[in-house]
Protein backbone atom coordinates (compact mmCIF):
# COMPACT_ATOMS: atom_id res chain seq x y z
CA UNK A 1 0.00 0.00 0.00
CA UNK A 2 1.29 3.92 -0.76
CA UNK A 3 -0.48 7.33 0.57
CA UNK A 4 0.99 9.75 -1.79
CA UNK A 5 0.60 13.64 -0.57
CA UNK A 6 -2.48 12.95 1.17
CA UNK A 7 -4.90 16.18 2.51
CA UNK A 8 -7.98 16.08 4.19
CA UNK A 9 -10.14 18.53 5.86
CA UNK A 10 -14.24 18.01 7.25
CA UNK A 11 -16.31 21.06 7.99
CA UNK A 12 -13.01 23.22 7.59
CA UNK A 13 -11.02 21.48 10.23
CA UNK A 14 -7.84 19.76 8.95
CA UNK A 15 -7.62 16.00 9.98
CA UNK A 16 -4.75 14.77 8.03
CA UNK A 17 -1.82 17.09 6.51
CA UNK A 18 0.86 16.19 3.43
CA UNK A 19 0.43 12.12 4.69
CA UNK A 20 3.20 9.69 2.69
CA UNK A 21 3.39 6.05 3.54
CA UNK A 22 4.88 2.98 1.64
CA UNK A 23 3.86 -0.08 3.31
CA UNK A 24 5.18 -3.67 2.09
CA UNK A 25 2.88 -6.61 2.38
CA UNK A 26 3.33 -9.74 4.29
CA UNK A 27 3.39 -7.47 7.69
CA UNK A 28 1.35 -6.00 10.62
CA UNK A 29 1.31 -2.34 11.32
CA UNK A 30 0.52 -0.78 14.40
CA UNK A 31 -1.17 2.43 13.78
CA UNK A 32 -0.86 4.80 17.21
CA UNK A 33 -1.91 7.87 17.86
CA UNK A 34 -3.99 10.06 20.72
CA UNK A 35 -7.66 10.59 20.24
CA UNK A 36 -8.34 12.52 17.48
CA UNK A 37 -5.27 11.95 15.70
CA UNK A 38 -6.89 11.00 12.56
CA UNK A 39 -6.18 7.33 12.80
CA UNK A 40 -10.23 5.84 12.18
CA UNK A 41 -10.43 8.40 9.02
CA UNK A 42 -7.12 7.45 7.61
CA UNK A 43 -8.13 3.94 7.55
CA UNK A 44 -11.18 4.73 6.11
CA UNK A 45 -9.74 7.08 3.20
CA UNK A 46 -7.71 3.77 2.41
CA UNK A 47 -10.79 1.36 2.47
CA UNK A 48 -12.73 4.10 0.16
CA UNK A 49 -15.35 5.40 2.44
CA UNK A 50 -14.13 8.52 2.91
CA UNK A 51 -13.10 10.59 -0.49
CA UNK A 52 -10.22 13.00 -0.54
CA UNK A 53 -9.99 15.73 -3.31
CA UNK A 54 -5.89 15.58 -2.39
CA UNK A 55 -3.43 12.87 -2.79
CA UNK A 56 -3.30 9.54 -3.83
CA UNK A 57 -4.07 5.95 -2.59
CA UNK A 58 -2.54 2.77 -4.09
CA UNK A 59 -3.34 -0.94 -3.03
CA UNK A 60 -2.20 -3.86 -4.71
CA UNK A 61 -1.05 -1.96 -7.70
CA UNK A 62 -4.52 -0.50 -7.64
CA UNK A 63 -5.61 3.64 -7.86
CA UNK A 64 -9.22 3.37 -8.64
CA UNK A 65 -11.62 2.95 -5.43
CA UNK A 66 -13.83 0.65 -6.84
CA UNK A 67 -10.48 -1.72 -7.24
CA UNK A 68 -9.07 -0.81 -3.53
CA UNK A 69 -12.22 -1.60 -1.88
CA UNK A 70 -11.88 -5.61 -3.94
CA UNK A 71 -8.34 -5.56 -2.17
CA UNK A 72 -9.44 -3.58 1.60
CA UNK A 73 -11.27 -5.33 4.42
CA UNK A 74 -12.41 -2.47 6.67
CA UNK A 75 -13.61 -3.66 10.45
CA UNK A 76 -17.84 -2.59 10.68
CA UNK A 77 -18.68 -2.14 14.31
CA UNK A 78 -21.75 -3.34 12.85
CA UNK A 79 -24.01 0.11 13.87
CA UNK A 80 -25.82 -0.73 10.34
CA UNK A 81 -27.86 -3.31 11.31
CA UNK A 82 -30.59 -3.98 13.56
CA UNK A 83 -30.51 -5.03 16.46
CA UNK A 84 -32.77 -7.75 15.92
CA UNK A 85 -30.43 -9.35 13.44
CA UNK A 86 -29.55 -12.80 14.13
CA UNK A 87 -25.76 -13.44 13.19
CA UNK A 88 -26.54 -15.78 10.65
CA UNK A 89 -27.93 -12.97 9.00
CA UNK A 90 -25.18 -10.80 9.30
CA UNK A 91 -23.27 -13.44 7.98
CA UNK A 92 -25.43 -14.40 4.75
CA UNK A 93 -25.21 -10.48 4.00
CA UNK A 94 -21.72 -9.89 4.41
CA UNK A 95 -21.68 -13.63 2.06
CA UNK A 96 -23.71 -11.56 -0.80
CA UNK A 97 -22.27 -8.47 -0.57
CA UNK A 98 -18.23 -9.55 -0.66
CA UNK A 99 -17.70 -11.38 -3.55
CA UNK A 100 -14.30 -12.36 -1.64
CA UNK A 101 -16.09 -13.87 1.68
CA UNK A 102 -15.40 -17.25 2.21
CA UNK A 103 -18.07 -18.85 4.27
CA UNK A 104 -15.81 -21.93 5.55
CA UNK A 105 -12.96 -19.50 6.41
CA UNK A 106 -15.93 -17.62 8.80
CA UNK A 107 -17.08 -20.52 10.06
CA UNK A 108 -13.37 -21.59 11.03
CA UNK A 109 -12.74 -18.31 12.90
CA UNK A 110 -16.31 -18.34 14.18
CA UNK A 111 -15.65 -21.64 15.70
CA UNK A 112 -12.10 -21.08 17.13
CA UNK A 113 -14.08 -17.96 18.85
CA UNK A 114 -16.98 -19.59 20.10
CA UNK A 115 -19.30 -17.54 17.99
CA UNK A 116 -23.30 -18.89 18.33
CA UNK A 117 -24.77 -18.19 14.68
CA UNK A 118 -28.87 -18.36 16.49
CA UNK A 119 -27.77 -15.08 18.45
CA UNK A 120 -29.03 -11.82 18.16
CA UNK A 121 -26.93 -8.58 18.08
CA UNK A 122 -28.71 -7.49 20.97
CA UNK A 123 -27.57 -9.93 22.86
CA UNK A 124 -24.09 -10.28 22.18
CA UNK A 125 -21.97 -8.63 25.06
CA UNK A 126 -19.00 -6.18 23.90
CA UNK A 127 -16.26 -8.95 23.74
CA UNK A 128 -19.29 -11.32 21.46
CA UNK A 129 -19.49 -8.69 19.62
CA UNK A 130 -15.47 -7.67 18.98
CA UNK A 131 -15.38 -11.38 17.87
CA UNK A 132 -17.82 -11.52 15.42
CA UNK A 133 -16.71 -7.77 13.75
CA UNK A 134 -13.36 -9.86 13.56
CA UNK A 135 -14.58 -13.05 12.36
CA UNK A 136 -16.52 -11.25 9.08
CA UNK A 137 -13.24 -8.99 8.90
CA UNK A 138 -10.60 -11.47 8.25
CA UNK A 139 -13.24 -14.04 6.30
CA UNK A 140 -12.68 -11.92 3.05
CA UNK A 141 -9.22 -13.11 0.75
CA UNK A 142 -8.09 -8.94 1.15
CA UNK A 143 -4.41 -8.12 0.29
CA UNK A 144 -5.13 -5.08 3.40
CA UNK A 145 -6.94 -5.79 6.63
CA UNK A 146 -7.64 -2.42 8.64
CA UNK A 147 -8.85 -3.25 12.24
CA UNK A 148 -10.01 -0.08 14.03
CA UNK A 149 -10.34 -0.36 17.86
CA UNK A 150 -10.54 -4.07 17.60
CA UNK A 151 -10.14 -4.75 21.60
CA UNK A 152 -11.96 -1.65 22.61
CA UNK A 153 -13.90 -2.42 25.80
CA UNK A 154 -13.02 -6.15 25.23
CA UNK A 155 -12.37 -8.20 28.69
CA UNK A 156 -8.71 -9.90 28.51
CA UNK A 157 -9.55 -13.36 27.78
CA UNK A 158 -11.50 -11.93 24.59
CA UNK A 159 -8.85 -10.07 23.63
CA UNK A 160 -6.52 -13.26 23.58
CA UNK A 161 -8.41 -14.77 21.57
CA UNK A 162 -9.07 -11.87 19.00
CA UNK A 163 -5.74 -11.47 18.67
CA UNK A 164 -4.92 -15.80 18.41
CA UNK A 165 -7.35 -15.52 15.48
CA UNK A 166 -5.61 -13.00 14.07
CA UNK A 167 -2.11 -14.87 13.90
CA UNK A 168 -3.98 -17.47 12.93
CA UNK A 169 -6.05 -16.83 9.64
CA UNK A 170 -3.68 -14.24 8.54
CA UNK A 171 -2.12 -14.91 4.98
CA UNK A 172 1.01 -14.16 4.00
CA UNK A 173 1.30 -11.96 1.69
CA UNK A 174 -1.60 -9.77 3.44
CA UNK A 175 -1.00 -6.87 5.30
CA UNK A 176 -3.00 -6.23 8.33
CA UNK A 177 -3.24 -2.16 10.01
CA UNK A 178 -4.48 -2.57 13.60
CA UNK A 179 -5.03 0.26 15.62
CA UNK A 180 -5.71 0.32 19.12
CA UNK A 181 -5.77 1.81 22.48
CA UNK A 182 -4.29 -1.49 23.87
CA UNK A 183 -0.98 -0.90 22.67
CA UNK A 184 0.84 -3.73 25.36
CA UNK A 185 -1.71 -6.12 24.17
CA UNK A 186 -0.90 -5.87 20.45
CA UNK A 187 2.53 -5.46 20.90
CA UNK A 188 3.40 -9.46 20.21
CA UNK A 189 1.72 -8.75 16.99
CA UNK A 190 3.53 -6.30 15.50
CA UNK A 191 6.42 -5.86 12.74
CA UNK A 192 6.17 -2.16 12.18
CA UNK A 193 4.72 1.09 14.11
CA UNK A 194 3.15 3.94 12.19
CA UNK A 195 2.59 7.11 14.94
CA UNK A 196 0.29 9.84 13.89
CA UNK A 197 1.20 13.35 15.37
CA UNK A 198 -0.01 16.45 14.65
CA UNK A 199 -2.15 15.36 11.28
CA UNK A 200 1.13 14.03 9.78
CA UNK A 201 2.88 10.68 10.11
CA UNK A 202 5.65 11.25 12.67
CA UNK A 203 7.15 7.66 12.44
CA UNK A 204 7.48 4.32 10.35
CA UNK A 205 9.96 2.21 12.31
CA UNK A 206 10.31 -1.35 12.31
CA UNK A 207 9.94 -2.83 16.02
CA UNK A 208 12.86 -4.42 16.19
CA UNK A 209 14.44 -0.97 15.20
CA UNK A 210 12.38 0.68 18.54
CA UNK A 211 13.94 -2.21 20.53
CA UNK A 212 18.07 -2.17 19.40
CA UNK A 213 18.24 1.65 18.60
CA UNK A 214 16.25 3.20 21.80
CA UNK A 215 15.95 0.16 24.02
CA UNK A 216 12.28 0.54 24.76
CA UNK A 217 8.89 -1.10 24.43
CA UNK A 218 6.33 0.07 22.00
CA UNK A 219 4.02 1.90 24.22
CA UNK A 220 6.97 3.13 25.56
CA UNK A 221 8.37 4.69 22.88
CA UNK A 222 4.82 5.91 21.36
CA UNK A 223 4.40 7.67 24.39
CA UNK A 224 8.24 9.31 24.47
CA UNK A 225 7.29 10.32 20.66
CA UNK A 226 4.48 12.02 22.41
CA UNK A 227 5.88 13.81 25.09
CA UNK A 228 8.56 14.98 22.64
CA UNK A 229 11.11 13.68 24.29
CA UNK A 230 12.21 11.77 21.13
CA UNK A 231 12.85 13.84 18.04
Amino acid sequence: MKIEELNYKKGGKKILEDVNLKLDSGKIIGLLGENGAGKTTLMRIIAGVNSVSEGVITVNGNTKKILIKENVSLSDHLDGFKATNKISEIVHFYNAVYQDFSITKYEDIANFLGLDMTKKLAALSTGTRGKLVIALTLARSAKLYLLDEPLSGIDSISRKKIISSIIRWKDDDSTIIISDHYVTAIASLLDEVVIIKNQKIRDLIPVEQIQSDYHLGIEAYYEKVYLGEIQ
